[in-house]
């Protein structure tokens, strides 16, 4: 299932990728999202970085058939893997978000855009359940989730933008 999503941080790439790569804004995300436990590692690559959340989660408000299969917490791991800036200051990257034990993967690229002093970062990719017959029903059920810790990361970053102004 595809799964495209555009944000908007009123602020320039450099300071939205400053914050993306900034190990206190990857805790405050993920405590944000209602981790129950989390890691966070950051680690700087050429001119770009590897960002690696990990994140257990309750499954509270997944379907039931969902929760049949992963249980009642899911171990979630986000790989952010950003390149260096291009010459007008945009950087792209790859994403990749697996849980542990449950058949649901979304791997995709990421772009953070400048435009009038913002960026706009859009997220393209392509959520997979490797599930005889039911991979499109855990897809259907999964992706809402999906949009919504996009639209939730998004949300904590702009009030970190607004106290770190």
């Amino acid at each position: 299932m595809r799964i495209t999503e555009t944000i908007t941080y009123h602020a320039p790439v450099e300071v939205v990728y400053a914050m993306k790569t900034n190990p206190e804004f990857q805790e405050r995300k993920c405590a944000d999202s209602g981790a129950l436990q989390h890691d966070v590692a950051v680690r700087e690559q050429g001119e770009g970085a590897v960002v690696v959340t990990r994140r257990d989660l309750s499954t509270d408000g997944l379907p039931d058939f969902v929760k049949s299969i992963v249980g009642a917490h899911l171990s979630v791991t986000e790989t952010y893997q950003w390149d260096g800036p291009a010459a007008d200051g945009s950087r792209e990257g790859t994403l990749t978000v697996e849980a542990a034990g449950a058949p649901v993967a979304m791997r995709g690229t990421v772009r953070m855009t400048p435009e009038s002093g913002a960026t706009h970062l859009t997220i393209d990719g392509d959520l997979k359940a490797s599930v005889p017959l039911v991979g499109g029903r855990i897809e259907k059920a999964a992706a809402p989730a999906f949009i919504e810790a996009l639209r939730s990361e998004h949300e904590s970053g702009r009030r970190w933008l607004d106290e770190h102004r």
